[in-house]
């Protein structure tokens, strides 16, 4: 079934645009291409290793290089959404579930984030740990940042929603990162455990028996849509959970292996 899965994602891929198709269209377009996509990516790679079919992996490294080339801007934050045309040609860089075109969205930086340390991890090419550095210190280094280290849903809309998702997301993936960058580890290991340890207070860690059996509250889905706001979601006490997984083994001086 997960072989299945890696062969029904791979056929996302269109080798003219270099990269996985997202959504089959949004708003005008017909091949939109979401930063979300680099979650995807890990996934390629056990197939490679389960299958021994190279082509996962190279799908996956293909995406990764044009993601680069067309999802970041100078600064290290990325857009939501690239659309493309049939041939590869960028056609326009905007979001769906941020504030605005230009804003950076704070889960999608915490999926860049995650990805291209993932990307390291299997391929040991240095882009991917230059990259994956650098989107987590826009993160971190961001102005609009709260000094619990939980980002508001967008770093351009300070004083709104705070999305649990995107810290845990981010904390889980500067765990791994730290272990890989020998300059910065020590400030991405002390970053990811204030995070962890904002999150399981009681400002954001629910009593048990409560939020609906949630772990986490206060994590934003799609305000622009009006949907998921300041509500708990799966996927923020999944990464919530890897992340204590991977601090605990950190902290007991084991290194992380996958």
């Amino acid at each position: 079934m997960l072989i299945q899965g890696a062969k029904s994602l791979a056929s996302r891929f269109d080798p003219k645009v270099g990269l996985i198709k997202s959504w089959d269209k949004f708003k005008e377009y017909n091949y939109p291409v979401i930063i979300d996509n680099m979650m995807n990516l890990e996934f390629l790679f056990w197939a490679s290793k389960a299958t021994g079919d190279p082509q996962f992996k190279q799908i996956a490294i293909t995406h990764a290089d044009n993601t680069i080339k067309n999802h970041f801007r100078p600064d290290g934050s990325s857009f939501h959404v690239v659309a493309y045309d049939n041939d590869g040609k960028t056609l326009a860089q905007m979001t769906h579930q941020g504030a605005a075109n230009e804003s950076p969205w704070a889960r999608g930086q915490a999926w860049g984030l995650y990805g291209y340390t993932v990307m390291y991890r299997e391929t040991k090419d240095q882009k991917y740990l230059q990259q994956a550095s650098k989107i987590a210190d826009f993160f971190l280094n961001h102005k609009n940042l709260p000094e619990d280290l939980v980002p508001y849903w967008d770093f351009d809309r300070p004083g709104e929603e705070r999305d649990a998702s995107a810290a845990d997301i981010a904390a889980s993936g500067l765990l791994e990162l730290s272990q890989y960058n020998s300059e910065k580890g020590k400030k991405y290991q002390a970053a990811a455990e204030k995070i962890l340890q904002s999150l399981s207070s009681p400002a954001y860690k629910a009593n048990v028996g409560e939020n609906n059996g949630f772990l986490l509250m206060h994590s934003v889905g799609h305000k622009p849509g009006k949907s998921e706001i300041d509500v708990p979601l799966i996927y923020a006490d999944y990464y919530y959970i890897e992340g204590l997984m991977r601090y605990e083994k950190i902290k007991a001086g084991k290194k992380l292996t996958f």
